[in-house]
C-alpha cells in the first residue's frame, strides 16, 4: 500500500513532534472504534464538524478520509448542505467550495 500524502505542514509538525502526534492520532482511532459508527459515517460526522468550525483543512482530510472510506460525492457535499440551518449559508458555501477541491480530484 502507498504511503498516505500529508499536507506539508502535517508532515512538519509530525517530525517535530511525533509522540505528540501519535497520541492524537491514537485516540482518534481509540474513539472510532469505541462505537457502532462505521468508518464511513464517523468521517462525515467529522467532515460536518469541520466545517462548523471553518477549518479549511480539515474539510479537505475529511472529505478525503470519507471518499477513501466509501461514501460518495453527493454524500460529502449532502453532509455539508445540512449544516445550512445551524451554521449559515455563507459557510456552507465556504465548505463546499474546500469539499469539491478533494472531489474534483478524487474524480481525475
Amino acid at each position: 500500500m502507498a504511503e498516505k500524502k500529508y499536507p506539508e505542514w502535517f508532515t512538519t509538525l509530525k517530525a517535530k513532534h511525533k509522540e505528540f502526534i501519535e497520541a492524537v492520532e491514537d485516540l482518534g482511532k481509540a474513539v472510532r472504534q469505541a462505537g457502532p459508527i462505521d468508518e464511513k459515517q464517523s468521517q462525515l460526522i467529522q467532515l460536518a464538524a469541520a466545517a462548523a468550525i471553518r477549518s479549511e483543512g480539515a474539510v479537505h482530510s475529511h472529505a478525503k478520509r470519507a471518499l477513501r472510506a466509501g461514501a460518495t460525492a453527493d454524500e460529502v457535499y449532502h453532509a455539508i448542505m445540512l449544516l445550512t440551518s445551524t451554521i449559515g449559508f455563507p459557510n456552507v458555501s465556504a465548505a463546499l467550495s474546500w469539499a469539491s477541491d478533494v472531489v474534483n480530484l478524487a474524480q481525475e
